[in-house]
Formats: structure tokens, sequence, C-alpha cells
């Protein structure tokens, strides 16, 4: 069983947190990812900057236009990894697109994160009718491939990527990019009951969720949360370590009322 995989077996619902690797500083980052697994957070989503990121709103492509300026690079995400394993054993995550794993060398890419310390991969412009390269290389050193499925999804296609998925499967909620949105899709609990019937691994919904209430209401039929752009935000605020650990803490309390 992959490290991801144990944190479902807690009996709890998930809290998976991103951040942008070196933004708004790599000293930042370092800090950062460490406090968010003490102060609740069970998976860590680390994002590789890239020049072109598609999925990403306004948010984290600012994050990763200031990182890329910081000079950050995957070699120097890596090294951020290596250090962070000396002060935590949270499981992480990375989140790159396809061209800078392809540049790099798939087998070196993956290798390399194993041996620094990465339990995953998710990439969202990789769809798994063209990941059998990437799924075998990882499956050969442990790390879980994840892939993600959104509203528009067909039954096919979420057959497939639930096949394929390892660690859990994130369910894009809305047909857009990532940022924070003033509330769920209507048609979020559907589009989730209808990957359940089709899907066994847990199940982790990302793209816009940013409040406690919201949530709230997705602990009631995922296994999982994912915040992005509402954490990047708090870390760019000159006391972001008070403010990280007030909303890590009040977002874990809603995840546990509904555990």
């Amino acid at each position: 069983m992959s490290n991801i995989s144990r944190v479902f077996q807690q009996h709890h619902k998930a809290l998976i947190a991103y951040v942008t690797a070196g933004y708004p500083t790599p000293q930042i980052t370092l800090e950062a990812i460490p406090l968010l697994a003490e102060t609740g957070c069970d998976i860590v989503e680390i994002g590789i900057p890239f020049s072109d990121p598609l999925a990403d709103g306004t948010t984290i492509q600012k994050a990763s236009s200031v990182a890329l300026h910081n000079g950050i690079t995957p070699v120097a995400c890596l090294e951020m990894v290596r250090q962070i394993r000396k002060r935590t054993r949270v499981p992480l995550v990375f989140m790159s697109y396809y061209n800078p794993v392809y540049r790099f060398g798939i087998d070196k890419f993956i290798q390399t994160c194993t041996s620094a310390g990465v339990d995953g991969l998710i990439i969202p412009d990789l769809p798994p009718e063209e990941g059998a390269v990437l799924e075998t290389t990882t499956v050969q050193n442990n790390m879980d491939l994840i892939y993600l499925a959104a509203p528009t999804s067909t039954e096919e296609r979420i057959k497939t990527i639930a096949s394929h998925s390892r660690g859990f499967i994130y369910l894009v909620s809305v047909t857009g990019v990532t940022g924070t949105r003033d509330a769920m899709p209507a048609d979020l609990v559907q589009f989730a009951s209808a990957v359940r019937k089709l899907a066994t691994k847990p199940l982790c919904i990302g793209f816009g969720i940013s409040t406690p209430e919201q949530v709230r209401q997705i602990a009631r039929f995922a296994d999982g949360v994912i915040i992005g752009s509402r954490i990047v935000q708090i870390m760019e605020k000159p006391d972001w370590k008070t403010e990280i650990v007030r909303f890590i803490k009040s977002v874990r309390q809603a995840l546990d009322s509904e555990s």
C-alpha cells in the first residue's frame, strides 16, 4: 500500500493542500509544507512552476510566474523536497504539466522523485490514453499517478480514469480553471455520485474550494478536499504563518465534523 493510500485508511476525510514551489519565496515553501502537515493536512501537493499552466487560474498563474522568476526549476523543486523530507513524512505529490517531465526525461524524473521522497504525481494535461509510459515507470518506482475527472467526462472516460488512477481520483469541481469561488456547483453531488458508481478509489475534490463551509458541504459526499488558490493567497501575507494555521485548523474542524 502506498503512503497516499494509507491516508484514506485513517477513517477521516483527507485534507490536501496545494502550494507552488518557490512562491512567494523558496524559503517560505520550505517552512510552509511542514507547518501545513503539523496543522492538519494529510497530503501536500507541490506545483512545479510552468510557463503555460493551462489548468490554473490567475492566482496560481501569478505564483508560477513569480517562482520561475525566482529561478525555480524541476531540479530546484526536487531539492526542496529533499530538504522538506528532513522535517516531515507527510505524503507529497508533485503537480506538473507534461512538458517539464518529458524534457527532464521520464525515467530519470520519476527515479529522482522517488529518491527525493515524492509519493505521487498529477499531470493535468496528460490523458490516461497517453499515459502508458509514465504509468509503467511510476508503478516500478512505487509512485501513485493520479488522474483528473471533470464534470464533462463521459461514463467511458470515467471508467478509464478509475482503472488507471492510483492513490485517489482527483475530481475537478467545475468546468474551468483553478481559483477561489463563492459557491460550489449545484450538480457537484450528482457528478461525484456518478463517479462513485464506477470507481472504488477515494474521490477528492478540488478547484474553487476556499471556505470551511464549502469544505463541510463537500465532505458529505467526498473522501477528501484539495485547497490551492486560497492557501497560495494566504502565503502572500506578511503574517502568513498565523493566518495559515488559523485557516487550516478551521478547515480541519469542518472536515472532521463530517467524518
